[in-house]
């Protein structure tokens, strides 16, 4: 697509990154679930995002951001397969940014993260744990190209793909790009739902 530059992040690119992601999610049902007060889930967002693009993602060399005029304006965080689960070493040194950014709230993440990581598929697959793009830079391409980047390299591999959808209304644009519903994951406690979408390799 003309003028949209798709491209690996690196650890400058962080905090661009971390606050498209902050201003994608701000409006998501889990993260409005996990911290309620839109005004601390504002601050909160960057920091959470931040924190596990830095002490995780980043070692997968997965992450990318695509970028309009130099601006980033959309960001995706990926994982190799194999690469998923994150290790305890990585958990510790994202939990202060989590505790900052949620407080009492953090169990909530938690809760989430673990009911997640239970139904993760075995096979091995590329995982793409988010996808955002900045609502003022919505429907410019963005995401698409950022989905089409990975994605041409997983039918190349021969590998499948496989997400979590906080949102309903984007199964059907995931749907777009081959993913297909395979179960549903409802956070207990009154939490709402995510779907698990499987992409298997064109």
């Amino acid at each position: 697509m003309s003028g949209i530059d798709v491209r690996l992040a690196q650890k400058p690119d962080v905090k661009a990154l971390a606050r498209v992601l902050g201003r994608a999610f701000f409006d998501d049902p889990v993260m409005m679930w996990m911290v309620p007060d839109d005004a601390r889930r504002a601050k909160a967002l960057p920091r959470v995002f931040g924190a596990m693009t830095r002490h995780h993602f980043l070692a997968g060399d997965a992450v990318e951001v695509s970028s309009r005029a130099g601006a980033v304006g959309a960001a995706a965080l990926w994982d190799p397969p194999g690469r998923w689960k994150q290790t305890q070493g990585e958990e510790l040194r994202m939990m202060p940014s989590f505790l900052l950014a949620m407080g009492t709230q953090v169990g909530r993440g938690l809760q989430v993260s673990e009911l997640m990581k239970e139904h993760h598929p075995e096979e091995p697959h590329w995982y793409l744990g988010v996808i955002g793009s900045d609502p003022d830079m919505r429907g410019a391409g963005l995401g698409h190209a950022l989905m089409r980047s990975r994605l041409d390299r997983c039918d190349a591999e021969g590998a499948p793909a496989y997400l979590e959808s906080t949102k309903e209304s984007n199964v059907p644009y995931y749907m777009r790009f081959g993913f297909e519903v395979t179960g549903e994951l409802t956070i207990p406690g009154g939490g709402p739902t995510m779907w698990q979408m499987w992409r298997r390799p064109a």
